[in-house]
């Protein structure tokens, strides 16, 4: 059964769907372009701070129909490989699936644009295929407030379960005294700062 217990940075793989250009342009649901931006980042970031497996995929790049990863993110993983695909479903493109399967991980977290095509699609599909699966509902965004809240439901019916970036981060981790607490300490730091609106970042522990 999905969704049973917290996910651990050292049974989890990140997966990265779509946060091209073209689709920030798009978003019009309720977490703002520059914000989804930061908290993918931040995910990217913790991914990495904790030696987690990341998938990196593009959409109608090679077609000339979209441009690659958005700047600011691919910058996050200097050298990674980006898999662009036909496909609206990633879970259809065969080198995105082998891709997946070779993290090793039958934990996943899931973001993509926009929420309800290339989020929805391939969630539901890795979910029937026996993954366990999270997606970061702020770090998310969908063609409308309506669309974007209509797949969340989808998701979470099918098994999926909602979090939000912050709390997906710490959900790794869990204790101060954790092998990679000082690493997190700095990155939620560094997130906090970064928000917009934020001047004095502060978190219990941190």
């Amino acid at each position: 059964m999905t969704g049973q217990g917290v996910f651990r940075y050292e049974d989890t793989a990140l997966v990265v769907i779509d946060y091209q250009q073209e689709m920030f342009d798009q978003i019009r649901s309720e977490t703002p372009a520059e914000l989804v931006d930061l908290n993918i980042r931040f995910l990217i970031r913790t991914a990495k701070a904790f030696g987690m497996p990341i998938v990196l995929s593009t959409v109608g790049v090679e077609l000339g129909v979209n441009g690659p990863t958005k700047s600011s993110i691919l910058a996050e993983l200097p050298g990674m490989r980006e898999i662009d695909r036909s496909s609206m479903n990633a879970w259809e493109d065969e080198a995105f699936r082998e891709a997946v399967r070779a993290t090793g991980r039958k934990r996943l977290l899931v973001g993509a644009l926009f929420t309800e095509i290339c989020l929805a699609f391939p969630t539901v599909e890795m979910l029937r295929d026996g993954y366990d699966v999270a997606f970061p509902a702020d770090a998310v965004g969908g063609l409308s407030q309506i669309a974007h809240a209509t797949a969340i439901q989808r998701l979470v019916q099918a098994g999926a379960v909602p979090t939000t970036a912050l709390a997906f981060g710490t959900e790794l981790f869990r204790d101060w005294k954790s092998p990679v607490a000082d690493k997190a300490r700095e990155l939620v730091k560094g997130y906090l700062s970064d928000l917009p609106g934020v001047t004095s970042p502060h978190v219990e522990g941190a």
